[in-house]
């Protein structure tokens, strides 16, 4: 069975954040992920994963103003220098946080810019940002997101981000497959995880689930997650699957999926 990890953006919203992590470690978690560390010192949180035994896994870099709906700035031709910015201070908490695993949100298609503009300040971008993650043996991650959470998201299928990754030619720059995304915008889930686990670039660097339509517990909606956790494992991935989804009830109380 895949190693879980659990989402304390979405799950144990009960309590405040920092008491997530007891939490998710109180239910047998022994990773978490989030989206953003950044309404904390690193130290503060670096200390909820120590006291509770727990590896983080992966965090995003800052994606703009998410209250103003901004949703990453790494393919906005106008915004590099705040680009490199949010960089340097995801790597820093990356240090100091011990993750080796950093989510990079493409963000929303900017009107006043071409597509083609856009792509190639993406890939600078990311050129960028994998060769500094590489200093610090830091994994970059894209994903794509389906347009029905983020109407006008940049990076919307699987194959695209992977000829991302196949231009750039980075050894550290892989795919995040959301399998909640990815059915959506394209079905066909086994079969890509298939042709997508390990490529010359690229591959699959990391997993995340939520059961669909409406993201909630894995184990229910239009999907057999069992069925998928036992072909990742037939393919070899040895990450952590993110349980990003949105808790039905109680958190702990849905937690009925998953094998103690």
């Amino acid at each position: 069975m895949p190693r879980f990890a659990a989402n304390l953006s979405m799950m144990y919203n009960e309590v405040p954040f920092l008491e997530r992590f007891a939490a998710a470690a109180n239910d047998g978690f022994k990773a978490v992920e989030y989206l953003f560390p950044y309404d904390f010192p690193a130290e503060q949180v670096k200390s909820q994963l120590t006291d509770n035994g727990l590896t983080q896994i992966t965090f995003n870099a800052k994606p703009g103003d998410w209250n103003k709906g901004e949703r990453g700035i790494a393919c906005h031709p106008d915004r590099v220098d705040e680009f490199k910015q949010s960089i340097d201070q995801a790597l820093a908490y990356a240090r100091e946080l011990g993750n080796k695993k950093l989510h990079v949100m493409a963000g929303i298609s900017h009107p006043n810019f071409s597509h083609a503009e856009q792509r190639a300040t993406y890939l600078s971008n990311l050129a960028y940002c994998a060769r500094l993650a590489q200093q610090e043996n830091i994994t970059v991650l894209i994903e794509p997101i389906n347009t029905r959470d983020m109407p006008g998201y940049f990076l919307t299928h699987q194959e695209q981000a992977h000829a991302i990754c196949a231009e750039l030619a980075a050894p550290n720059v892989q795919v995040l497959f959301d399998i909640y995304h990815c059915q959506i915008m394209e079905g066909d889930i086994s079969q890509k995880l298939k042709r997508d686990m390990r490529r010359p670039f690229g591959g699959i660097g990391h997993i995340q689930i939520a059961s669909v339509p409406q993201r909630n517990e894995p184990n229910l909606g239009e999907l057999d997650c069992h069925y998928l956790f036992k072909l990742i494992d037939e393919l070899g991935f040895d990450g952590w699957i993110g349980c990003e989804y949105r808790p039905l009830g109680a958190t702990s109380a849905g937690l009925n999926w998953m094998p103690r």
